[in-house]
């Protein structure tokens, strides 16, 4: 009872009630938003390479930190990676704010990510292997916008977990294109530009707002969990993740309202950046993708729609994992269900390759 008393004291003081313990890495290149590292030890890496399995690059959905793939030890696909003999690299976007409202989906696509993928391989094996990559919600969009773009680059497969493919059957934006129809795109467009983006502030509201049950319930888990110090820090790193998400930079804002929810390009599989083509049907690396019905933020149907854009050209594989968004990728259903699932889908392809 004691112990219980003592934990609700320090939660109300706003203190950790574990503590902040993120897998070992190592920085492998720094920059303006392209921080890159390699997580494990120098024995992992050495186990790795002699396996001769393939590093995987996880990139994270802008507007997130890249802490979502490593929120604590029982709720990080890093250390799940680690266990069955992989090497993960994170690319870090960082912070997003007014002066960084020129950037465009093109300097991902075209720029931070394949230098990312570049230096993964020079690590890995000195240049001369592919790279895996898997990435949650947006950071799955940039991960087939990039091989779209660079279909020459060395990857093996792209894994998409959540990620939004088709924005007409995420709500609300049907709702929203339908009310500004007889305007057009521009007075969003004009007023995202103005804004220099979406700040974080904003986006931190809108992620809460998903989750309003959560919220509601939160006094109530508290108090029933007063005793279970694993419960009360699983919620806690969940606060601090929501409270860490950073903004929008104002091109890309202003490129996913008019090329994705108003144009709807994503969904046909060719879109158009100002005269920057990307064909995303082109696509010919195995790929992997996971949706859920209780997703809040992307609907089953929009994750499942990739099958739709890469099936002529791409062996794709989809799963189902009845969860959260954020659950899709942390937490026990995805333990339980989406971890091992990627694990399964890169083994496939470790055996072709042998």
């Amino acid at each position: 009872m004691f112990d219980g008393v003592r934990t609700l004291y320090r939660l109300t003081r706003g203190e950790r009630v574990a503590e902040d313990r993120p897998t070992p890495s190592t920085v492998i290149a720094d920059g303006p938003h392209r921080h890159l590292r390699r997580c494990g030890t120098d024995d992992d890496l050495t186990k790795a390479r002699s396996s001769g399995r393939t590093p995987v690059l996880l990139v994270p959905p802008l507007a997130v930190p890249a802490r979502c793939y490593d929120l604590s030890p029982d709720m990080s696909v890093v250390a799940f990676l680690l266990s069955t003999g992989r090497i993960p690299y994170v690319v870090d976007f960082g912070e997003m704010g007014y002066a960084d409202r020129h950037l465009g989906f093109e300097a991902f696509f075209d720029d931070i990510v394949p230098e990312a993928i570049g230096h993964v391989i020079a690590d890995f094996d000195g240049g001369t292997g592919q790279v895996d990559i898997a990435a949650w919600s947006l950071g799955g969009t940039v991960a087939f916008l990039t091989v779209g773009a660079h279909p020459d680059l060395p990857v093996r497969s792209i894994t998409g977990i959540g990620t939004p493919l088709n924005y007409s059957l995420v709500q609300p934006y049907p709702i929203v294109k339908r009310i500004v129809r007889p305007i057009g795109p521009a007075p969003v467009k004009y007023t995202l530009k103005a804004m220099g983006g979406i700040p974080g502030p904003l986006v931190r509201f809108a992620y809460r707002a998903t989750a309003w049950e959560r919220e509601l319930k939160k006094p109530g888990y508290i108090m029933r969990n007063a005793d279970n110090t694993e419960a009360l820090a699983r919620m806690q790193v969940i606060d601090w993740f929501q409270d860490a998400l950073p903004g929008y930079p104002g091109r890309l804002a202003e490129q996913m309202w008019e090329n994705l929810v108003y144009r709807d390009e994503l969904a046909g599989g060719v879109l158009d950046f100002d005269g920057r083509r990307v064909d995303l049907t082109s696509i010919g690396v195995p790929i992997q993708l996971f949706g859920s019905h209780r997703d809040a933020i992307v609907s089953w149907a929009a994750a499942r729609h990739g099958v739709e854009i890469f099936a002529d050209s791409a062996e794709v594989h989809f799963s189902t994992v009845e969860t959260s968004h954020l659950g899709l990728i942390a937490g026990s259903d995805a333990s339980g269900q989406t971890w091992p699932r990627i694990d399964a889908f890169l083994s496939s392809l470790d055996r072709v390759d042998a």
